[in-house]
């Protein structure tokens, strides 16, 4: 397995009505959210504590709730809020 980040449970639910250029920023951020997440836990399935807490990202247009999970080696997109 290898670490990614994806929108949960889908794109067309998380980001429906969002603006093209907003989700740009929405993915090069989770990208750097990613990259961090992998660097911290490194053996990310392996992971037995706590999953960190999660967190509100703000980016240019808006803003989205996320959650890393170390043991899924995922970074899960929950809500995309266009300003």
């Amino acid at each position: 397995m290898s670490w990614s980040w994806e929108y949960s449970p889908s794109e067309d639910h998380v980001a429906a009505g969002a603006p093209p250029a907003l989700l740009v920023h929405v993915e090069e951020k989770a990208a750097e959210l990613l990259q961090a997440a992998e660097a911290l836990h490194v053996h990310g399935t392996a992971y037995e504590g706590l999953s960190p807490q999660g967190g509100v990202a703000f980016v240019e247009g808006g803003t989205f709730d996320y959650q890393v999970l170390p043991g899924h080696e995922r970074v899960y997109i929950f809500q995309v809020t266009a300003w």
